[in-house]
């Protein structure tokens, strides 16, 4: 099904009689059971006030366009949301529904927030067939704000996203990234905590195992960029040699998309630790290859196929299975709640989807 409003999709809801698989532009490669029900033909910019920083857009709506969208007037997604398809392998098309379904965000969270703290209001769906709306188009509208941020991140269990109203940011002028090489795992990550600790308001910072190089990127006006990477190198020199790179867009990208671990066999996971218990919990692992991100509290692993990660973790964390292979089929893809939480999603679910007919079992 593939509704072209939100009328459409209200009454696709309210007359299913099972499963709905929830679809956007079907770039995660996932699977379930039920009809699949497909958010692209409810696409389409509703609001854009470039002045206030503000843009509303049917949920179906590509990422892509909105980045043009955006670029024409110098303004940007700052939450840097990733593109799945890179280390999935997968086609279709992002879109900002999907993106704020499962609260998607990339290296510059550090600095600015998840993807769910840009929602400034979201019109859905819910289980029954009902619209509702919530939160408004300003930040000062708070009106029902935690519900707006409840949608963010609960992959379609609660209702269908249908219209998002969020904040924009304007692009930085400059952007520079010093990188230390040649340090091991446990100097890297003292790196990062060195410069996320530093005034220097640092957007990015990430680790790489494989080329043993811990990355920092700066972003802003010119001078101030070149006045913080001059006084961030003095800092960094304690651990490694230090090189800035001028051009690193690509490296970002890169970071942000897991693209070293492309077209490479196994399943991908995504764990999410305390920043130093990375230093613990990589070994652990014995993982193929491993990422760094947000200053070690994203790891991503490579792992061999049908390894469980987390009867691997040392250390406190929340694994997700991103890539799976038909041998890793019996592993949960979210990491299990614990009781007093389950209890508190199962009442949600139950209140927003009473028939239990959006993405059941998904988050299981």
């Amino acid at each position: 099904m593939t509704p072209q409003s939100e009328a459409d999709l209200a009454e696709c809801i309210a007359g299913a009689s099972g499963p709905l698989w929830i679809q956007g532009g079907d770039t995660r490669g996932c699977s379930g059971s039920g009809t699949v029900l497909s958010t692209r033909g409810i696409a389409g910019v509703t609001l854009y006030e470039p002045g206030s920083l503000t843009l509303v857009v049917k949920a179906g709506t590509p990422v892509a366009e909105v980045k043009t969208l955006l670029r024409g007037e110098n303004q940007q997604l700052a939450f840097e949301p990733m593109d799945h398809r890179v280390v999935l392998g997968t086609a279709g098309e992002p879109t900002m529904g999907g993106v704020f379904a499962a609260n998607v965000s990339g290296p510059r969270r550090i600095q600015v927030g998840a993807a769910r703290d840009f929602l400034l209001g979201v019109r859905f769906v819910d289980g029954r067939g009902q619209v509702l709306r919530n939160g408004g188009r300003v930040m000062k509208n708070v009106t029902g704000y935690d519900l707006v941020k409840l949608m963010a991140g609960a992959h379609g269990t609660l209702g269908v996203l249908s219209e998002v109203a969020l904040k924009v940011l304007p692009l930085a002028e400059t952007m520079t990234t010093l990188a230390v090489r040649n340090i091991d795992l446990a100097s890297g990550v003292r790196a990062l905590s060195a410069a996320l600790g530093s005034p220097f308001d640092v957007t990015g910072a990430a680790y790489d195992p494989q080329a043993q190089t811990a990355y920092v990127r700066l972003e802003g006006f010119a001078a101030s960029v070149a006045y913080r990477a001059r006084e961030l190198d003095k800092r960094l020199r304690v651990f490694g040699e230090v090189e800035e790179l001028t051009d690193s867009a690509s490296l970002w990208r890169d970071i942000r998309d897991v693209r070293d671990f492309a077209g490479r066999p196994g399943d991908v996971w995504r764990i999410s630790v305390k920043p130093t218990d990375a230093v613990h919990l990589i070994p652990a692992l014995a993982a193929t290859r491993t990422l760094c991100d947000w200053g070690g509290g994203l790891v991503w692993a490579l792992m061999p196929e049908g390894d469980d990660v987390r009867a691997k973790m040392t250390v406190p964390g929340h694994a997700t299975l991103v890539r799976a292979t038909s041998n890793t089929n019996t592993v949960s893809r979210h990491h299990p709640e614990p009781a007093p939480l389950a209890a508190l999603s199962a009442g949600l679910r139950a209140q927003f989807d009473p028939r239990g007919v959006l993405n059941p079992g998904l988050m299981g």
